[in-house]
């Protein structure tokens, strides 16, 4: 007499169970690697999908490739003077984002530098950079690139040359005495300068002094944007708002455009 088949009916079904529960479970693909092969993923540039639509953005920042070399501002212009610089000549499709001591006013942006991954570079005077220490080391902290503008942030154009030194200099100084660094990018106040300016700046180790194009505006008005191009968020003339939601306004044109934004000190 034959057994019968039931045991291995069971077996199966259950078996088919158990396939087809595992299946329904949304499982992260990441997550079944496991914790050392999942650090090796990488996850997209400007944190997870909660934290760039926090900020107003519907999509990350892309990556920005690494520069081989850098591309602009490691040598010196005619005469040893260091070069002056509004876009880095470069093929990627990048943008640089730069700040000025405007960065003061708005207490979120430093969580948004931090979140989002910027990389920014700001440029403080002495007065803004005393203003609050702290904020200055959480700035840095987050990511953003501490930059020279000078101590008292007036003209320097026209003013002797012991002056400017001691306005370039002396910030230097003073920004290494405060947060340990020395600066090697200057953006002269208002983006005024002459040949005195640059040899002043040359005197003090600046490589580059930085000035900035227009941001692109809304709806495709304004100068298109450029590959290297380095950007102000705010410019001045404009109703003032946060600077924040001036930079998602930037940000957003700029992915709109098929850019995305890289470190200025890693091209210069």
């Amino acid at each position: 007499m034959r057994a019968r088949p039931w045991p291995r009916v069971l077996l199966a079904g259950t078996l088919a169970a158990v396939l087809l529960s595992g299946c329904a479970q949304s499982v992260d693909p990441i997550e079944r690697l496991g914790k050392k092969a999942a650090q090796k993923v990488h996850r997209p540039h400007g944190g997870s999908q909660r934290t760039y639509r926090r900020w107003g953005l519907r999509a990350p920042l892309a990556p920005a490739p690494r520069p081989a070399r850098p591309a602009g501002g490691s040598g010196r212009a005619g005469g040893g003077l260091p070069p002056v610089l509004d876009r880095v000549p470069t093929h990627d499709k990048v943008v640089f984002l730069t700040y000025d001591e405007d960065v003061e006013n708005d207490p979120r942006f430093v969580d948004m530098v931090r979140e989002l991954r910027l990389p920014v570079s700001v440029f403080l005077t002495d007065s803004a950079a005393g203003r609050d220490d702290a904020r200055v080391a959480r700035l840095r902290a987050a990511g953003a690139a501490i930059q020279n503008h000078t101590l008292g942030h007036f003209t320097l154009r026209g003013r002797p040359y012991g002056e400017q030194r001691a306005e370039i200099c002396g910030q230097r100084d003073r920004l290494k005495a405060r947060l340990g660094l020395r600066p090697r990018l200057l953006r002269p106040p208002y983006g005024t300068y002459d040949r005195t300016t640059l040899r002043a700046a040359a005197d003090c180790g600046v490589t580059a002094v930085v000035l900035w194009r227009p941001a692109p505006e809304p709806h495709g008005t304004g100068a298109p944007l450029q590959p290297g191009d380095i950007v102000r968020p705010h410019e001045a003339g404009r109703p003032p708002t946060s600077l924040s939601a001036e930079t998602t306004r930037l940000l957003r044109r700029i992915q709109a455009r098929g850019f995305t934004v890289a470190r200025l000190e890693d091209y210069l």
